[in-house]
């Protein structure tokens, strides 16, 4: 599983330089669009728009954030390679999604053709109950998962997404057998668990964050404890290796020039090192992830790997 980088110190410089033919080209030298291939008011767009003004701050240019609904992300992806390829058009990538949906059926792209340059954080999976659940730990949930398999019923954010596998790969982990019920979307799936129309819910810290004392997590898919939540034990602290969630970071045109790619990547690895922006996105039950586009191969195969043999134990791939 994946092991969160430490965060290295270092002198964020007012521009990214790139070395031209004719010289230092100042990038960026306008504005940027970053495309959100979702609806506003999501995580994706939350966590872009935490991201603007710190570009702003740093490099001087706006990054404009725009949005190309549809199919969960995959109208937007399946564009991606038709714009332009001048670095200063950027979109928003997502895992799980980005390995799933193109190995369930043919949706206008690859995993393959998606050229991303930074994965900046992710909502670690959570298993949520009510505060009045009578599940006080995660022991009590498998306990009653064991005594009565199929009767803990679990909602979570759709089919074959990060709660999906999460539910799939801990059944399997903890020998139990639960009942995932999916809704359209984490705010659907957190209404269905405050309603009590499930025994539990696979969310995400961020629904911690949000429902406060009306929720208790019994544990997060982080190497270590969220710092705003110090009482919540990690899985692994629990004995299961389970570290991940809903991932995010940016991806542009596959013919966008290996140095634009490489300033990117700086520019947005920057921000992420920004104590203040780091401070925000925790503060929001976000997690802080740092893969630049050096490690990015590594990391996106690791991801392809664990994705595809869940869905496929799972019978979600035939």
């Amino acid at each position: 599983m994946l092991k969160l980088k430490s965060v290295k110190t270092f002198v964020i410089a007012s521009a990214v330089s790139l070395a031209a033919a004719t010289g230092a080209l100042a990038f960026p030298d306008k504005s940027i669009e970053y495309i959100i291939p979702f609806g506003p008011g999501g995580e994706s767009d939350i966590s872009a728009r935490f991201q603007q003004p710190f570009f702003k701050d740093k490099f001087g240019q706006d990054l404009v954030v725009s949005y190309k609904p549809g199919g969960g992300g995959a109208v937007g992806w399946a564009q991606l390679n038709s714009m332009t390829a001048d670095g200063y058009t950027i979109m928003g990538v997502n895992l799980p999604h980005i390995v799933i949906q193109p190995a369930q059926k043919d949706v206008g792209y690859t995993t393959d053709d998606i050229t991303t340059f930074y994965m900046f954080h992710y909502t670690p999976d959570a298993i949520v109950v009510t505060a009045d659940s009578p599940y006080q730990s995660l022991d009590d949930l498998i306990a009653d998962a064991k005594a009565n398999p199929g009767s803990v019923t679990m909602s979570g954010s759709g089919k074959a997404t990060a709660n999906h596998l999460a539910q799939i790969r801990f059944d399997k982990m903890a020998d139990i057998k639960t009942t995932y019920v999916p809704f359209k979307g984490t705010g659907a799936s957190t209404t269905a668990n405050l309603g009590k129309q499930v025994k539990a819910q696979w969310g995400y810290t961020t629904v911690g964050a949000a429902q406060g004392d009306a929720v208790r997590m019994l544990a997060v898919a982080m190497e270590e404890r969220h710092p705003l939540f110090p009482d919540v034990p990690t899985f692994k602290e629990l004995g299961f290796d389970m570290v991940g969630g809903a991932y995010r970071g940016m991806a542009a045109p596959k013919d966008t020039p290996a140095e634009m790619i490489k300033a990117l990547s700086d520019a947005f690895g920057a921000i992420n090192a920004d104590e203040a922006f780091r401070k925000q996105m925790l503060d929001g039950g976000f997690a802080l992830l740092d893969v630049d586009s050096a490690g990015m191969a590594d990391f996106m195969k690791a991801r392809k790997d664990e994705y595809i043999q869940a869905a496929t134990e799972a019978g979600l791939l035939n």
